[in-house]
């Protein structure tokens, strides 16, 4: 499932940052709540730039980039953290708030299972901007690409509510 991300310019050298929210089923036969973050790769000196930046936020607060998994439910001194309102997602960490849209099955996923798997990817995508439908092929080929996840960090996010 795709949504319309929503972008972010939080400081020049990560350019313009989207998060995007979608529905996979999990090896358990059930939806599984994931946002794939990532660069436009759109700042002054492009994707090397931009890559060099977000790994740096990135392992900066904490979250290695490599593909290890940081399971958020027992880390509750993790400066990363996602609010779920208003059919929103809000994903916050020192220097970045970010807020998409969510699709219905996404917002259900995310209540059946308290937690969505968070890839925050230091690859650019500059086919995935803001205001453009993502076909469900091409998010597919870029967030399951050993590149993409090979420059993220994994997160499993607790997501709270408006009065968690």
């Amino acid at each position: 499932m795709t949504s319309t991300p929503t972008e972010l310019r939080p400081g020049a050298d990560l350019g313009t940052l989207v998060v995007l929210p979608w529905t996979g089923a999990a090896s358990d036969g059930t939806d599984m709540p994931y946002l794939l973050a990532y660069s436009l790769g759109d700042a002054a000196g492009g994707p090397p730039v931009t890559a060099a930046a977000v790994e740096q936020l990135l392992v900066g607060n904490g979250l290695p980039v490599g593909g290890e998994l940081v399971d958020g439910t027992y880390r509750p001194n993790l400066p990363i953290s996602l609010l779920v309102e208003a059919g929103q997602a809000v994903v916050r960490m020192p220097r970045l708030i970010a807020q998409a849209p969510a699709p219905p099955e996404w917002l259900a996923a995310v209540r059946a299972r308290g937690f969505a798997y968070l890839v925050f990817t230091t690859r650019a995508w500059p086919e995935g901007a803001p205001g453009r439908i993502v076909q469900p092929a091409a998010l597919a080929a870029f967030a399951g690409a050993p590149e993409t996840l090979y420059a993220a960090a994994h997160v499993v996010l607790p997501a709270a509510g408006p009065r968690d």
